[in-house]
């Protein structure tokens, strides 16, 4: 075998169904030798706000953080995403920088692909573009949502909402280590974090949750619920 050949190793990512649904073995041969994989520590950056864009990439593991920075120096967190999201292409066919940074919050693995080899797959095959466009769209679309979601909600349906994502759609059990900080969640709702830490504990006191340090334990995630949609 060439030893420039190598072997994908893809299992259960949504970027392969993507690959092994619309391209011959030779070009996913090409794309494998053109793919590299980047493990990135807990609050490393993986690309920078302003920075330009010359690969794609997309999340195999861990979870990350897309953000930007306010006028004044603040961080406006606009979503944190679990793998194969496709957050750091937001803006690959639209501008030539970064609008965002992404930054990982547990220690994560991310794939890299040039992005003028994935242009050149846009050229060629137009079954890979328009599947490839739908899973960007959706994320941009969940993103939109999310957003809009929070901000149509008080501080306590906020941080159950937060709460319940964390424990549904991450790491789907009712006790988890929270990822964040909480100025992170504070940043990511809109809200203080005087007011996020006031409203753990009340959820605390109420007996919505048991806290262990970074160990949150839903308690009552039906009343968790109900906050969150009267929030």
């Amino acid at each position: 075998m060439n030893e420039q050949t190598k072997y994908c190793v893809c299992e259960n990512c949504e970027f392969r169904e993507i690959v092994f649904a619309h391209l011959d073995e030779s070009t996913i041969q090409e794309l494998c030798n053109n793919k590299e994989e980047h493990p990135y520590r807990k609050g490393e950056i993986i690309n920078h706000e302003g920075e330009k864009i010359t690969d794609f990439k997309y999340l195999k593991s861990g979870l990350v953080k897309l953000f930007r920075r306010t006028a004044t120096g603040e961080e406006q967190v606009i979503t944190i995403t679990r793998p194969f999201e496709f957050v750091s292409n937001m803006s690959i066919f639209s501008d030539e920088r970064y609008r965002y940074s992404v930054a990982s919050i547990e220690d994560s693995v991310v794939c890299i692909v040039r992005l003028d080899f994935i242009k050149s797959l846009f050229i060629k095959n137009g079954s890979f573009a328009m599947g490839l466009l739908s899973k960007v769209s959706k994320i941009n679309d969940k993103i939109i949502t999310q957003t809009l979601d929070i901000r149509l909600k008080n501080l306590v349906g906020r941080v159950a909402y937060v709460l319940l994502y964390f424990a549904k759609e991450i790491y789907n059990t009712r006790v988890f280590d929270l990822p964040v900080s909480r100025k992170e969640i504070a940043d990511f709702i809109g809200m203080s974090t005087a007011n996020v830490i006031r409203t753990l504990s009340d959820f605390k006191k109420d007996g919505i949750i048991r806290v262990f340090g970074k160990t949150i334990e839903i308690v009552d995630i039906n009343k968790l619920e109900i906050l969150s949609k009267r929030g």
